[in-house]
């Protein structure tokens, strides 16, 4: 078992990979601002680090003695990095940098990092996408995170600094905030609690790839630590929905109607995006996958419970 740092560890997907690495017997380290003032992960295993991603010092400190790094952390949203580029660069990319910097100085072993699959290939009118074909990424938060990736091969070439890049499709469940404007799922379904419309781009033909985020963090536990054949892998579903399928799933498990608020697709987002998870299921197995209907329950169930979180 190894020393894990998890930055981001309050965080949707962060919070969820903590309690699967301590599960699995690794010694974690949480960091992230943890500005709820609670964690979000359920384990009590984890060291809890208080400290500022866009802080230096803070990051140095946090890498010491880790043998690996989880880089789950952004501090923009394709919103936002849409609203102002120049903040995913000034933030995310260049405190990227310096994060590689100190685990490079500080002899981390391995890097795992959360990149994008859902907007990283960009529009290219395939029925799925495989690791091995083009990025040509059209957005801010995709650009971001495909420049990150390269930087990633920079340092393995430079430092000897190995890292794995996880190309994600699109995470949904519980502790996803849906206050946050990320995530078709989670917001549809408070927009539904609260009794207010739901937001459609379009006609509702655009497809995507919804992964159940205790899937994904199982996938990703099940490369760490092990020699692996490539340095990319994409995770997802490998099944695509298209916004009307994924209403029609709410409409399932709420029971309710939905008031349906049509807008016009923003010019950076692409039609289809399912992503070819051949590669994961070749070297590491099947993942045994959730349904949409029982993922869209679970999460369901706990934003009411909590519908102004």
């Amino acid at each position: 078992m190894a020393k894990a740092l998890v930055v981001g560890a309050n965080g949707f997907i962060g919070s969820h990979l903590v309690d699967a690495l301590a599960h699995a017997g690794h010694e974690v380290t949480a960091f992230d601002r943890f500005s709820s003032q609670r964690p979000t992960f359920l384990s009590s295993a984890p060291r809890i680090l208080v400290g500022e991603f866009l802080s230096r010092a803070d990051l140095e400190g946090a890498v010491q003695g880790q043998d690996i790094v989880f880089h789950f952390l952004s501090t923009t949203t394709p919103a936002t990095a849409e609203a102002d580029p120049t903040l995913d660069i000034r933030t995310n990319v260049a405190q990227t940098v310096e994060l590689l910097e100190a685990c490079a100085s500080a002899g981390v072993r391995h890097v795992y990092f959360a990149s994008t699959g859902g907007a990283i290939y960009g529009q290219q009118d395939k029925v799925e996408y495989a690791e091995t074909d083009r990025a040509l990424p059209i957005s801010p938060y995709a650009i971001g995170k495909l420049t990150i990736e390269h930087y990633l091969s920079y340092f393995r070439a430079k430092h000897g600094l190995r890292s794995t890049v996880l190309r994600v499709s699109n995470p949904y469940g519980t502790r996803q905030r849906p206050n946050r404007k990320q995530g078709l799922i989670p917001i549809a379904l408070r927009q539904i609690v609260l009794g207010r419309p739901v937001v459609q781009f379009g006609d509702g033909s655009m497809v995507r790839d919804y992964v159940y985020v205790e899937d994904l963090v199982r996938m990703i536990v099940s490369i760490v630590g092990r020699e692996t054949q490539f340095d990319l892998y994409n995770l997802g579903s490998g099944k695509g929905y298209s916004v009307v399928e994924v209403f029609d799933s709410l409409r399932r498990v709420t029971g309710q109607d939905i008031e349906i608020d049509v807008r016009p697709v923003p010019p950076t987002f692409v039609d289809r995006v399912v992503l070819n998870t051949d590669r994961y299921r070749s070297e590491f197995g099947e993942a045994g996958l959730t349904t949409l209907d029982d993922g869209v329950r679970l999460t369901y169930e706990e934003i009411r419970s909590h519908p102004g979180a």
